[in-house]
Order: structure tokens, then C-alpha cells, then sequence
């Protein structure tokens, strides 16, 4: 069949939505980008006032039409609105439109124009009619299991479908959305199908309420049904509606053998901590660590901050600023952290290895709030009694927080040490293993290294320990817990004038990572700010306050912690414990050039071929203790000289990443995207917009999409794989379709 010559218009920064338009000059305008697809050669012409995100996101439409209906064989060529004429691709371009003429200004249409304030509506769907339901708020208690609904929101339409309902009943509910929307004529209107329990974050926060977690009895076979429409909806849900067993204790996903300094902040300025002393921090202070260890094949760096409960706002202010000038001294290559005491990530612990908290402190600024409070200084005394929680995972990861040294403190889960000037107690709660009672006696020789301890069996305790701890009384014997992590989910960022704007993005890739902007990425335990090389100076400065508005907005209305630790990275220097969250190909953040031209340079030809590059060592096991060398051998001096940053080095070329594309496991699918059908006009029936060649890809979006879709050996943009296959094929039947909205 001869090859029909198509246009088509891309608009989105993150997300992909495409048009076929009429082949024709006066199709054509400054603000949107244009995909030429003719028999020997694609062109992506670029609008003028098109952004650098929205020309990257279009080359994955310019990449899908090569993979798919050249053979990944025919040249691609990019035109700049407004290029001189001299070009050859530019006149080669306007050559298919009969000669260069210029473009009018693109005046404002109808389809333009958006009501924001579109009051939102909630519908249930009986026997394909859509009823109103009437409430004074929205809340998650509206919506049952057992029945689909529909949440009117103007331009966003969402057909929310309960675990128990049929598949005859999701479908209905997605025609009564559609024939809702046709009423209204509103030919923009998009609509979206969610399912319980996989409710997007901008469904989510329609409500005025919603709790963080649903008990949703559902049977086997509603499971089934369930995991069956997300499958054919192209999401990846091996494992995704089984529980998944916590894991006792996280993993670093750092090489914990590296060199360790630290700081502690005394007013305006940062001292040194000898290294004897440098795993002992107090409640009442800020302290600042660097810490260096081997990456692939240059040295890497973390600087962070760690904030005690006791600490006052002006030492945490100069603890930022102090990192900060350390980070930019290093030309923003190191990670940067901000911890709060309680709330220590496992990096952080693997790092110090043996961590100890003593209450109180010593810095003028904590002295200064006490004195004007006339609050008791808490400050640990060699006269007085303490008591210390002990625990970890062993010799790499463990501590002894200071609690107060009464009954009360106590926990069957736990280990303890008790002291005065005089006497040393260790104390093994019931619920304790070998292993914990193990941590007592190492941490024994770095809290009372002289003194014979007495041991205490919970049942068992002698009459001096309780006195010391002023009497029995009762205790808890749960664990403390602590943040679990999460399905990760990555935000755009648009941060203005101190107010915070972001967008998810759904069954992310490290392709999402624009150069040009700032994201977010929430693991729930974590937050990490990936700030892109091309982001301006005085945005990357302001990474940690996009950090604290993320938490302090809770986009995920999860209710994060304000003390949630936050990570600053930095692109080419993204740390490990980062990179695991993706398919992470470590030459992509070291090429230079912005979105646009690095996307260009793979979609023309697979990237340019590098050599390989030996490693400068071999690459350490982050899953076991072994890779924890005895501590005797490991060295804490630290020889750091801005002269030893060497630059990444980059691994074979980017062939991989069309592959990526089309592999499951490249994306992250913890969050399955919602899928778009095509609204028809009344005017307009599906089988008068097909084109000839494309009758087969309609014929299968406007059936069922229950309907599994046939499959093919193609390559497809992640944007594109969270939907049914044949919606994306509808790019070429001259209507409008959103990919991974």
C-alpha cells in the first residue's frame, strides 16, 4: 500500500496529546509543534512559541511513527519556525506546502478556552443512566464498591469503577460519560476510567476528604477482573494486587566504605568534629556531614544537615547555609540531605555506622534558649543517670537514642542501657533476639567502655535498677515505627514567586527527567528534589524550599511528616540510592545540550557510539554485610581536594532506549495511568473518521475497551504504553486523544 502523507499537531510539556490535522498550510501555527509524515522522511516542525519540553516530548511521537510504519528506517529532520530558507530539511519542509509563506498569529478559539470554574459534579451510573447525587461535599464515603460513578469536572471527566462491579457495568458507566459529555458539548472534555484502590492523585483530590488507606473486601474473582482491565489498559500488575512483604530493614543502596567529616554548628559557624567523636550527635544541636565514597568511576558526594528535637530555628537556618555554600563551592555536584533526629534514612545510618543521640548540647544557641526559658539544661552528666534505646540491624547499623530514664521509656521490643556514676545496667526486653541483645555490648564500649555492666532480664529486674529509674510502671512493647516506603511517584515542578504548582507523571522513566526543570520524587519515606543542568542558578538554590512546600502542601494527601527527609540531586550526579527508583542509564545524564537536542540526536540515529570505559573499581554489593569492611580497616581521614572530581565517564550509546519504551520493567507502573477514550460529535460517527489504512485500530477503540488489544512488535513511548493500544493508533484519524493524562 503506498504511503499516505499525514500531519499531525503534539501539544504537552510532560505529556503527549495528539491531532491529526488537515494537510495544509493553515494548519500550521507558532505556539504548537507539527510531525510531517511523509514516505521517505518524518518532519518535526517546532512553533516558535513552543517550549524545550514540549519539542523532547513530541520526538516520541516522531520515533513511534518511524518504529512503526518506516521499519525504524526513514530520516528525521527538525524545523525551527522562522529558520532561514537557506536550510535544505527547512526547504525541503515547505516544499510539501507549495513554498514558504509566513504563518498568521494564532487567535484565540473556542477550543482554547477552558472554564475553570466549572462547578464538579458526582453522578452514579444505574442501568446506563447517569443520576445525580446529592451531597453538601464530596467525600470517599460517596462512592461504593458495588457501583460506578462519574466525576464531572469540566475539561476532566472520571468514570470511577468499584472492584465489584461487572465489566458490562464498567462499560455502561463509560458510554453514559461519553453521551453526558456529548449533551454538554464539550469537544474538549477528556475522559478518564479509574479503579478502586488505583485512584490517581488528581481524582484524589477532587474530595474533600480521602483516607489514606480503603479496606476494599473484594473476592478472587473480582480480583481477577480487576487485575485483567489493568493488564489491557498496558499496565504491568504482576505482584501489584498481592500484599508485599515488608521488609525488616531497608537496604543503603550506598557504598558504606567511604570517608566520613563531620561538623557541628555553633551559632554562625561550623567546627570541626574529631573523628573519635563524630558518630556521637546531641538533641539540642545542627550538625553538618560530608561524606565521600567510590561511584562508577569518579569519587561521589552527600552533604547534610542533621537537626536535633532540642535545636533552635537559628542554628537550623545556619546549617543550611553553610551546607549549601559547601554544595555550590562543588559546583552543585554533591547530593545534599536534610535530616531530622527521628526521622534518619538507612543511608544515613549506614554512613556513621554507630550512631549515639545524648540529649542536651552544647552549642551557644541551644545554652541561649535554655538560659532565656529558664528551661533544665539536659545535657548528659558523668554524675547523672541515663538511659539509652539500643537498636539497628548489626555492627554497620546500629544506635542508642537517649530517652528519659524512667519506667515508661521501656519496650519489650528493645534493648537498653541504664547508668549513673556508678553502675551499669543492660536490659533485654522479652521480644528481643540474640542479634539485639548482641548491639548492647557493642555500644556498651563507646557509652561505658570502664564499667562492668549487670544484665536485666524483662521479669527479672533487680531492685536497684528500678529505683534508678524511679519505680515500676507500665511500658509498650510494639516496635516504634517508622515511614515505610511507598510506590514512588515523580512531579513536575513549577515554583513561583514561593508558591509550589506540580504534576504527576504517571509509569515514569528517567526520559522524564527534563534538563530544564526541577521534579520531585516521592517514595512516601523520602523526598528527593532532582534538579536538571540546565535549571538557573537561583532555582537550584531554591531546591530545599520546593522540598519543604512539596511537604508542607502533601500533594499525595498521605499526610507526610514536615521532618520527612529530603534529598537534593543534582543531574550527572544522581546517587545510588536515587537511580534504583529507575532504569537508570548513567550516560543520559552526562550528555549536554538541552531536552530537545539530546532526544533529536537518538531519534535520528541511536545516539552516537561511545567507547567503553573501564571502571575505576569494581562496583560494591549493597545487599549484604560483606561489603562492610571490618572497621579497623576502614579509613575516616578524609583528603578532599575539589582537584579529584573527575568526569563521568559514559557507557555505550542510547540504542537502549527505544527498548526501554516497550520493556515493562523499564517504567515504574506502581501508579496505573487513567485511559482516555475518543468522544465523537454527534455529527461525526467513528466509522466516517477512519482512515482507510486505520480502520482496524478504530474498529477496536470503539468496540469495547475491554477487548484486548492485538499484539504487535513495536516500539511505543511510554506516554503512549499506560493506554489501550488502538487509542494511540487514533492519531491518524484526524481526532483528538491524550496520552498518559
Amino acid at each position: 500500500m503506498e504511503h499516505q502523507t499525514h500531519l499531525f499537531v503534539c501539544r504537552g510539556k510532560h505529556v503527549v496529546h495528539v491531532n491529526e490535522v488537515p494537510f495544509a498550510r493553515s494548519s500550521l501555527n507558532h505556539d504548537d509543534i507539527f510531525i510531517l509524515d511523509t514516505k521517505s522522511k518524518i518532519f518535526q516542525f517546532n512553533g516558535s512559541n513552543s517550549s524545550i519540553q514540549e519539542r523532547a516530548k513530541a520526538l516520541e511521537v516522531v520515533q513511534y511513527i518511524k518504529d512503526t510504519y518506516h521499519d525504524g528506517k526513514c530520516e528525521v529532520a527538525a524545523v525551527e519556525d522562522g529558520k532561514l530558507m537557506a536550510d535544505a530539511e527547512t526547504g525541503e519542509f515547505w516544499g510539501f506546502f507549495g513554498g514558504f509563506a509566513p504563518l498568521p498569529r494564532k487567535t484565540t478559539s473556542d477550543e482554547d478556552k477552558t472554564d475553570v470554574s466549572f462547578p464538579t459534579k458526582l453522578f452514579h451510573v444505574e442501568k446506563g443512566q447517569a443520576e445525580p447525587v446529592e451531597a453538601d461535599s464530596l467525600t470517599r464515603e460517596l462512592l461504593d464498591t458495588n457501583k460506578c460513578y462519574i466525576l464531572d469536572c469540566g475539561v476532566e471527566v472520571f468514570v470511577w469503577m468499584g472492584r465489584n462491579t461487572s465489566l458490562d457495568e464498567r462499560k455502561s458507566a463509560s458510554g453514559a460519560a461519553e453521551e453526558l459529555v456529548r449533551a454538554a458539548e464539550r469537544p474538549n472534555s477528556r475522559i478518564a476510567r479509574v479503579i478502586e484502590g488505583f485512584e490517581t492523585v488528581m481524582f484524589r483530590s477532587k474530595f474533600e476528604s480521602w483516607p489514606q488507606t480503603t479496606n476494599v473486601t473484594v473476592s478472587e474473582d473480582g480480583r481477577g477482573k480487576v487485575a485483567a482491565l489493568l493488564r489491557r489498559q498496558g499496565v504491568n500488575v504482576n505482584g501489584l494486587l498481592k500484599t508485599t512483604p515488608v521488609k525488616e530493614e531497608p537496604q543503603p543502596y550506598i557504598d558504606v566504605t567511604g570517608n566520613l567529616q563531620v561538623w557541628s554548628v555553633n551559632d554562625q559557624e561550623k567546627i570541626l568534629i574529631p573523628a573519635a567523636n563524630q558518630s556521637k550527635f546531641y538533641s539540642g544541636g545542627c550538625y553538618i556531614f560530608q561524606y565521600s565514597y567510590p561511584g562508577e568511576d569518579r569519587e561521589e558526594y552527600l552533604i547534610g544537615t542533621w537537626f536535633g528535637k532540642k535545636s533552635v530555628e537559628e542554628e537550623r537556618a545556619s546549617a543550611i547555609s553553610l551546607a549549601s555554600k559547601m554544595v555550590e563551592s562543588l559546583k552543585f555536584l554533591p547530593a545534599q540531605a536534610r535530616i531530622f533526629e527521628g526521622n534518619e534514612p538507612i543511608q544515613f545510618f549506614s554512613i556513621f555506622q554507630s550512631f549515639i543521640v545524648f540529649k542536651g548540647g552544647h552549642s551557644s544557641g541551644y545554652k541561649k534558649y535554655i538560659a532565656e526559658n529558664e528551661l533544665p539544661d539536659e545535657t548528659c552528666k558523668e554524675d547523672g543517670v541515663a538511659l539509652f534505646r539500643v537498636q539497628g540491624s548489626g555492627p554497620d547499623n546500629m544506635q542508642a537514642i537517649q530517652v528519659e530514664p524512667v519506667a515508661s521509656s521501656l519496650n519489650s521490643s528493645y534493648c537498653y542501657i541504664l547508668h549513673n556514676e556508678s553502675s551499669v545496667f543492660t536490659w533485654s526486653g522479652n521480644l528481643t533476639t540474640s542479634e539485639d541483645q548482641e548491639l548492647i555490648e557493642r555500644q556498651l564500649d563507646l557509652i561505658k567502655p570502664n564499667m562492668q555492666s549487670k544484665p536485666q532480664k524483662e521479669g527479672s529486674e533487680s531492685e536497684q535498677f528500678w529505683d534508678l529509674l524511679g519505680g515500676k510502671s507500665e511500658y509498650p512493647s510494639q516496635k516504634l515505627a517508622r515511614e515505610a516506603e511507598s510506590d514512588p511517584h515523580l512531579f513536575s515542578c513549577i515554583f513561583l514567586k514561593g508558591n509550589l504548582k506540580v504534576s504527576e507523571i504517571y509509569n515514569f522513566t528517567q526520559d522524564d527527567l527534563m534538563t530544564e526543570d526541577i521534579f520531585i520524587l516521592d517514595t512516601h519515606s523520602e523526598i528527593f528534589v532532582w534538579v536538571g543542568q540546565q535549571v538557573d542558578s537561583k532555582s537550584k538554590l531554591q531546591a530545599l524550599s520546593i522540598g519543604e512546600k512539596f511537604l508542607e502542601h502533601d500533594f499525595l494527601l498521605k499526610k507526610s511528616s514536615g521532618e520527612t527527609p529530603i534529598y537534593i540531586v543534582m543531574e550527572g550526579s544522581e546517587p545510588p540510592f536515587f537511580t534504583r527508583f529507575f532504569t537508570w542509564d548513567s550516560a543520559k545524564s552526562s550528555m549536554h545540550g538541552n531536552s530537545f537536542q539530546r532526544k533529536l540526536a537518538i531519534v535520528k540515529n541511536g545516539g552516537t557510539p561511545l567507547l567503553d570505559k573501564p571502571k575505576r573499581r569494581t562496583p560494591v554489593s549493597y545487599g549484604g554485610r560483606s561489603s562492610v569492611p571490618d572497621k579497623s580497616q576502614r579509613s575516616r581521614s578524609m583528603s578532599f581536594s575539589p582537584d579529584r572530581v573527575r568526569v563521568r565517564g559514559r557507557s555505550p550509546a542510547f540504542n537502549a532506549l527505544a527498548a526501554n519504551f516497550e520493556n515493562p520493567n523499564a517504567r515504574n507502573l506502581s501508579t496505573p495511568p487513567p485511559v482516555v477514550r475518543k468522544v465523537y460529535p454527534k455529527s461525526v460517527s467513528p466509522d466516517s473518521a477512519k482512515l482507510a489504512s486505520k480502520s482496524a485500530a478504530i474498529a477496536a477503540l470503539t468496540a469495547s475497551f475491554e477487548q484486548p488489544p492485538p499484539a504487535r512488535q513495536v516500539i511505543m513511548p511510554r506516554s503512549v504504553k499506560g493506554m489501550h493500544l488502538a487509542s494511540w493508533k487514533l492519531f491518524t484519524s484526524k481526532s483528538p486523544i491524550c496520552i498518559g493524562v
